[in-house]
């Protein structure tokens, strides 16, 4: 990680490539402070800047790095959580060139969406991990809904509008014992893109906001109202008030109530109703010998629909 964000700087002329070796000999600090003086620059919309401008948060957002073009803003919030930063930093990219979602599949992030990760420190056991990726996606759906689409969640990590795929989550963790150290929570969102940024395999199964809402859509708008919601909600996990998180979740849900198909690790296929959900973030399946079962994790859609 340490050699892709060189490889950054070096692209962006914050550090020479003459001296080889004394560039690998930086430490951590160092490249995080070149690393920062790139993210503050201003760029040509300032986003930054008015993204805080009015923002209503105490600490998530407090400090935001906005990069034109970076493999993965998920890596470099993962850099900076290796060093000393506090939680609430968030870094914001125009394009990613190497996204990647759940299971590592790829992830097109073009310039019209919106990309961001957020460095949090919760102090819990890395069980908890899961809560996490659903406060974000309450966070995100309830954004998506002042705009007037009436966004909902797919477990345990899509945001649809009309069984459409619009925005996915990321959750990366580092623990160590039983801790975790840090958690990385990458957002994309397809704001304004059109059908012609996305490839032909996936233009019927995704949609962006600006198609939904038909008009463009104030990206930094968005983001300074998803980082107050997301700040909320991850107040209410810090402070263990899971039940308004996973109200909220339930009620915002596609996949209660829904026929559903669950492709496990090692090609298991699970099917049946999705009736609940826990408070360790599973989902409860009823299955059509009327058993239940509690889903950790897998690749679920909704019975004739790709997502």
């Amino acid at each position: 990680m340490k050699q892709e964000m060189i490889d950054l700087l070096k692209k962006k002329n914050k550090i020479s490539d003459k001296d080889a070796d004394e560039v690998l000999a930086l430490d951590e600090s160092e490249i995080i402070d070149f690393l920062k003086e790139l993210g503050s620059q201003e760029s040509s919309e300032n986003t930054a800047k008015k993204i805080k401008e009015n923002l209503k948060t105490d600490y998530i957002g407090k400090n935001i790095y906005f990069y034109d073009e970076v493999k993965s803003t998920n890596n470099i919030a993962k850099f900076f959580g290796e060093s000393d930063e506090e939680e609430g930093v968030v870094i914001i990219a125009d394009t990613q060139t190497k996204a990647r979602g759940r299971s590592g599949k790829a992830w097109k992030s073009p310039k019209g969406g919106s990309w961001l990760s957020i460095l949090i420190r919760p102090n819990v056991p890395p069980t908890h991990a899961s809560l996490i990726t659903l406060a974000t996606g309450v966070a995100v759906c309830k954004t998506l809904r002042t705009i007037g689409v009436n966004a909902q969640i797919k477990w345990p990590n899509d945001i649809l509008i009309k069984d459409k795929k619009v925005s996915g989550i990321l959750t990366e963790a580092k623990a160590s014992f039983n801790n975790l150290d840090y958690v990385v929570v990458g957002i994309g969102i397809d704001t304004n893109l059109t059908m012609n940024d996305f490839p032909e395999e996936l233009k019927d199964n995704v949609t962006s906001l600006k198609d939904e809402a038909n008009r463009e859509i104030k990206e930094k708008k968005i983001i300074r109202i998803f980082l107050e919601e997301f700040e909320k909600f991850y107040n209410y996990f810090k402070e263990e008030d899971y039940e308004k998180i996973l109200n909220e979740w339930r009620h915002l849900s596609k996949t209660i109530g829904s026929e559903v198909i669950i492709r496990q690790p090692l090609g298991k296929i699970i099917e049946g109703y999705a009736i609940g959900i826990n408070r360790e973030g599973s989902l409860i399946i009823e299955k059509n010998d009327g058993s239940l079962e509690k889903i950790f994790a897998g690749e679920l859609r909704h019975k004739g629909n790709v997502y």
